[in-house]
């Protein structure tokens, strides 16, 4: 089986920070790009940031030098680190692993909740 479990949502208030972790299984982890996607009531998913298998980055340009991605591939991890949290981060954040090299596979984790107070 597939799995991506994510951890480390919570309420933070504004101005902190969290550090959202995906921990996933029965794939394998080094041929998948990563990415964290985040979901608030009545608008459309949105990709926040991905890492490739190479280790290349992207951002929404509403977290850039607020967020990093990274990866462990020896622990089969990806993280979120999110520093200076706003209102507006409050979302579900969703872990979503995808292989785009030969076959094609997407994945993704049951969300984990981020409520950032003001």
């Amino acid at each position: 089986q597939v799995q991506l479990v994510e951890s480390g949502g919570g309420l933070v208030q504004a101005g902190g920070s969290l550090r959202l972790s995906c921990a996933a299984s029965g794939i394998t982890f080094s041929v998948y790009d990563m990415g964290w996607y985040r979901q608030v009531p009545g608008k459309q998913r949105e990709l926040v940031a991905r890492i490739t298998r190479a280790s290349n980055t992207n951002y929404v340009d509403s977290v850039k030098g607020r967020f990093t991605i990274s990866r462990d591939n020896a622990k089969n991890t990806v993280y979120l680190q999110m520093n200076s949290l706003e209102p507006d981060d409050t979302a579900v954040y969703y872990c979503n692993a995808r292989r785009n090299l030969g076959f094609r596979a997407d994945y993704w984790g049951k969300g984990t909740l981020v409520t950032v107070s003001s």
